[in-house]
């Protein structure tokens, strides 16, 4: 039998250590972990696959703790370092290959209203509207300051999303004189958590109270400008953003049309809606109050049925007008079956068919 040699061991621990950090893929540092205990120590005791997504998604910083769904009734595994590895491994390729979609389900309030229920936020969630040209909108109440912002909150499908971009479409009034457009100035989006889940029972859209203060925004996007345009516009975050909370706030910063009516400031919105990866029900996060701990569910089984779904197509991605038409690309990361026996690779089942560091020969 051929000598083997394991490079890495005639390193010192901190130089094999800095090499692998530059794996860029986790599917490269499942198969690196898969070559021998030594490695796989290095990879899973130092949290490569945690610093991956970290150092790719820094909102991943803020979780805690991380569990993982059992769906049987053995032992969990006890070994929180192979617990992250593993999700976090799976948490990169969800993060970086689930299909992307709508992410808005549903809103939550709005910081004022003209009239309600008529001109209501929840207007801005249906897109036929603007397909059939109805006067559906959200419109908020006029103010003498052109300065005057607004804010929109929306609680979206899961409570783990990632976010490239969010659209929106300025409303214009062609039932008024002049056909006017109710747009603002600018933009800005935030995304967090509520500070207590209790306090979300409450219908802010009927009471037409601000939900403003219910929140901690962990993430605040730059400042858009607006086209005073009846179109549907897009803007698109400087990187992908992972919502850790579900929540959106969009703030729509400043005022450029004055109602004839009674000579006010308006801003009128006509459609909004973010689009991204959902990654439930692979994954989730919990909070812990008070001290609003974060913690990462990750389920296996629904993991990888979701990731055959993407390989085979069938990933339930919507197809409208409201998302960009691109060409499938192929998986770069290998087998998936592959893939995923390597991810869900557990101490007391699969092993990971390495060579034992005593069979390497030192020259």
């Amino acid at each position: 039998m051929e000598a083997q040699i394991d490079f890495l061991q005639w390193l010192e621990p901190d130089m094999a250590l800095k090499i692998l950090t530059y794996l860029d893929d986790s599917a490269d540092l499942i198969r690196a972990s898969a070559v021998s205990r030594y490695w796989q120590n290095i990879v899973v005791s130092n949290g490569l696959s945690k610093h991956l997504c970290i150092t790719r998604f820094p909102e991943l910083a803020s979780i805690t703790r991380v569990d993982e769904v059992s769906h049987d009734n053995s032992e969990p595994s006890h070994n929180s370092a192979e617990i992250e590895h593993r999700a976090y491994a799976s948490l990169f390729r969800a993060l970086t290959s689930f299909p992307q979609t709508y992410c808005i389900a549903d809103p939550v309030s709005a910081s004022s209203t003209d009239n309600y229920p008529e001109e209501s936020i929840i207007n801005t969630l249906d897109p036929r509207d603007r397909i059939l040209h109805r006067d559906s909108y959200w419109s908020s109440t006029g103010s003498d300051d052109p300065e005057a912002p607004e804010t929109l909150i929306y609680n979206l499908t899961a409570s783990l999303c990632v976010i490239s971009e969010i659209v929106l479409h300025p409303f214009q009034a062609l039932f008024q004189m002049d056909f006017p457009i109710y747009s603002s100035k600018a933009v800005r989006f935030r995304m967090g958590h509520p500070k207590s889940r209790d306090e979300l029972d409450h219908d802010f859209m009927e009471t037409q109270e601000c939900a403003d203060d219910k929140f901690i925004w962990t993430y605040t996007s730059p400042i858009f400008p607006v086209a005073r345009e009846n179109r549907l516009q897009r803007f698109k975050l400087p990187e992908p953003v992972v919502c850790i909370g579900g929540f959106l706030q969009i703030q729509l910063l400043g005022r450029v049309q004055v109602q004839a009516a009674d000579g006010k400031y308006y801003i009128c919105v006509a459609h909004v809606q973010a689009i991204g990866r959902r990654l439930s029900p692979a994954f989730s996060v919990e909070f812990s109050e008070p001290s609003n701990s974060v913690s990462l569910k990750y389920d296996a089984v629904e993991f990888g049925v979701a990731m055959s779904n993407v390989s085979s197509g069938r990933n339930n991605s919507l197809s409208t007008s409201l998302l960009p038409v691109q060409p499938p690309r192929q998986l770069a990361w290998g087998n998936l079956q592959d893939f995923m026996q390597m991810v869900q690779a557990h101490p007391d089942g699969v092993e990971y068919e390495w060579v034992d560091d005593d069979e390497f020969e030192i020259v």
